[in-house]
């Protein structure tokens, strides 16, 4: 099956290979066998019945929002265009392929499938980052047949989580509010490197703060933080001595002191201005401690709850912290993994403000206090209340693996070939499609919110801002259509032209950019459909033209051949 390579082919392979020297993740992206076999079995059909190259179009949408909320945030188009860009059948992949397709098919149709590439293949997208909604379009993908089908499962696979999972924490960074610092740790629980990698990005996009995925953070410019483990804590014993246990003021100016020794007579102070006992606390836990402040004098933070937070990781930490601030230092925080955390943020606040008080060191109250262990959304709204002292909360499970809903559901259907507008009709009315290539409205009222996203065919003059629209609203659940009048203040078109014939017409925002669009496309949202329980829905609606086309097509349907 080995053929002649044209020459531009090779320029194309050419450019293949500087995209992935560019990219460190385009070799990992260009596979085009991840996809079903169904879809290769398609493009044989296609293929033999002469049907390969005609143009046709899809879409890629979902029917309902996810979590019963009222909106979703459209994210992997990056992914997308990585994906499109690189996409070729290697020889080892159309060998394979010949190995699970009947004995019999005609070796031509390998020989098309080693040719093939996205040159012919043209997208239309929500820009990354932006607020979507049931039924319209967050992809729309035209090419030829054979070919856009062959599309079909790796686009839901790199759109359906990715949204999913930004939707996801989109909605924790609501119950969290602005002020709280949100932290993304679940590389452990996530499905897979590749799940575990895409979740730490589009968490980001959704509005949490940071991730602990140093991958994420090089790739694709994730901000990474993290603290310590408890395992570090108690590797230590106490008896233990610090191979360079001096430490130079912050200043330069001064001799080194020992930090260890430092800390110990700290400790007494601390002990005293808490009532305790210094034999109480924890050796160990204080020998952990010095040895990470001797390793990150500026970035001191300590792990409580090792042993017993408030008799043993809360004086350690402060007896550290203190010795540190006699050299210059500013500890920056602390975090708990267990117990009440609301109530134990509370107390060791007001024990921080004692002691800064006492010690006369002010910043001392306003040390950082983190948070995490298993947080869900119900957690999540206890540590985000007004009394709480907690400042930074980390999450893993409840982001990455999305428990109230494990897939966004989104859809990939035909809506036109050869310029033919299609349609699948269905017993069940909600799996029922809409018709013809489309554009898509977002519509405002005077106070700048968005009241609408009107879908209608592309052929038709875009809506005015200030003029009556005659609108059909789209019953999510299927049924009928009742017409509805309104005059936008405003308006702006959805879908853009990212990938135009094989090449990048509109560069995609950077990440922190896509990000920053999430979150100011949500503080537009009405807070009617923002809230999370029972929110109202939002509307999409048909225009005229395209109800119209819908009636005639159901009719057609019903009459027959």
């Amino acid at each position: 099956m080995e053929r002649p390579q044209l020459e531009p082919e090779r320029d194309r392979d050419r450019d293949r290979d500087r995209d992935r020297d560019r990219d460190p993740e385009a070799e990992a992206a260009a596979r085009a066998l991840l996809t079903d076999l169904y879809q290769f079995t398609m493009a044989l059909a296609y293929w033999r019945a002469g049907r390969a190259r005609e143009p046709a179009e899809f879409e890629l949408f979902f029917r309902r929002c996810p979590f019963g909320s009222s909106f979703a945030l459209a994210a992997g188009l990056r992914d997308c265009m990585r994906f499109l860009r690189t996409f070729r059948l290697r020889p080892a992949d159309v060998k394979y392929l010949a190995s699970v397709l009947p004995p019999d098919t005609d070796p031509a149709f390998f020989e098309y499938l080693q040719g093939l590439d996205c040159s012919g293949v043209t997208i239309r997208a929500q820009p990354e980052g932006s607020l979507a909604f049931a039924r319209v379009p967050l992809l729309c993908v035209s090419g030829p047949l054979l070919l856009v089908q062959l599309l079909e499962t790796p686009l839901l696979c790199l759109i359906n989580y990715a949204s999913l999972v930004a939707t996801n924490a989109a909605r924790l960074r609501l119950i969290a509010g602005p002020e709280k610092r949100l932290l993304e740790m679940g590389l452990r629980r996530a499905q897979g490197p590749d799940g575990g990698l895409t979740a730490s990005t589009y968490s980001y996009l959704g509005g949490f703060d940071s991730s602990s995925n140093v991958l994420a953070g090089q790739l694709r410019g994730v901000p990474v933080a993290g603290t310590l483990a408890h395992s570090f804590v108690t590797s230590f014993s106490g008896s233990e001595q610090p191979q360079v246990p001096m430490l130079a003021p912050a200043s330069g100016q001064g001799p080194p002191r020992d930090l260890s020794t430092l800390a110990e007579s700290w400790l007494d102070k601390v002990c005293e201005c808490l009532g305790l006992r210094a034999e109480e606390t924890h050796p160990g836990e204080r020998a952990a401690f010095v040895a990470y402040a001797l390793a990150f004098p500026q970035a001191f933070q300590g792990l409580l709850d090792s042993y017993n937070v408030m008799r043993s990781g809360l004086p350690n930490f402060l007896a550290v912290a203190l010795a540190l601030a006699e050299l210059g230092y500013r500890a920056v925080g602390v975090r708990l993994d267990s117990g009440d955390l609301l109530q134990q943020a509370q107390e060791i606040r007001s024990v921080f403000r004692n002691c800064a008080s006492h010690f006369q060191v002010p910043w001392l109250e306003d040390v950082s206090i983190a948070v995490s262990n298993n947080i869900d959304e119900e957690v999540l709204t206890r540590l985000a209340q007004k009394d709480s002292e907690v400042n930074l909360i980390g999450i893993g499970t409840s982001v990455v693996t999305c428990p109230l809903q494990p897939s966004l559901g989104c859809v990939y259907k035909l809506v036109s070939v050869r310029g033919q507008p299609c349609r699948k009709l269905t017993e069940d009315s909600e799996k029922q499609t809409l018709p013809g290539s489309k554009a898509a409205y977002r519509l405002y009222n005077p106070e700048g919110a968005p009241v609408l996203d009107l879908l209608q065919l592309e052929e038709e003059p875009p809506p005015q801002a200030g003029q009556e629209l005659t609108v059909w609203p789209v019953n999510v659940s299927g049924g009928d259509y009742r017409s509805l009048t309104l005059t936008p203040a405003s308006l702006e078109p959805l879908l853009r032209v990212y990938f135009h014939l094989g090449q990048m017409s509109e560069p995609i925002p950077s990440l922190a950019e896509s990000r920053a669009l999430a979150q100011k496309s949500l503080s537009y949202l009405s807070s009617s459909h923002k809230r999370l329980d029972n929110p109202e829905p939002y509307q999409v609606a048909l225009s005229e033209k395209l109800h119209a086309l819908l009636e005639n097509l159901a009719l057609s349907s019903q009459e027959g051949p």
